[in-house]
């Protein structure tokens, strides 16, 4: 009888979370920490992986800190990465959570480009663009915009 060989590696999914303030400068702060975290897990500064992370998180922190606000409560940030194993791609889990339940944006399907002469409302419009996938889900209290990025190293 021939031994077979096991080939499978030890995958390590890492996770992040952090609260942040509910103001411009949470926002600034929860992108510059995604980026050092992003390049601490092998997703270095400037690659096309962390400039989109970058984008999306900076977008959705930015939702959460002017639409989601609440007195006194701030926002979640959640990062999770799933490296890549064999053939399969990675995946990057960018999530950002608020307490403002009533005001919860539209999904990708219902989502709907603002006119031309808006001065806002395009934040979900990249964030649709850039993410290979997604969502909008509740949580209590509140709610959670979810993106994923199919990654490579």
């Amino acid at each position: 009888m021939e031994a077979i060989a096991n080939s499978e590696h030890p995958v390590t999914v890492r996770v992040f979370v952090q609260h942040f303030s509910s103001t411009p400068r949470g926002a600034r702060l929860a992108r510059r920490l995604a980026l050092n975290v992003l390049h601490d897990w092998g997703i270095p500064y400037r690659s096309h992986a962390s400039d989109t992370a970058e984008l999306i998180v900076a977008e959705l922190a930015a939702n959460a800190a002017t639409h989601g606000r609440v007195a006194g409560r701030g926002f979640e940030l959640r990062l999770r990465h799933s490296p890549a194993v064999g053939g399969a791609r990675g995946v990057l889990r960018i999530e950002v959570s608020d307490t403002r339940g009533e005001e919860r944006p539209p999904g990708p399907v219902r989502l709907v480009p603002p006119a031309l002469d808006a001065d806002s409302g395009r934040g979900l419009v990249l964030v649709d663009a850039l993410a290979d996938r997604w969502t909008v889900l509740d949580r209590n209290p509140g709610k959670t915009v979810r993106a994923e990025l199919d990654v490579s190293h």
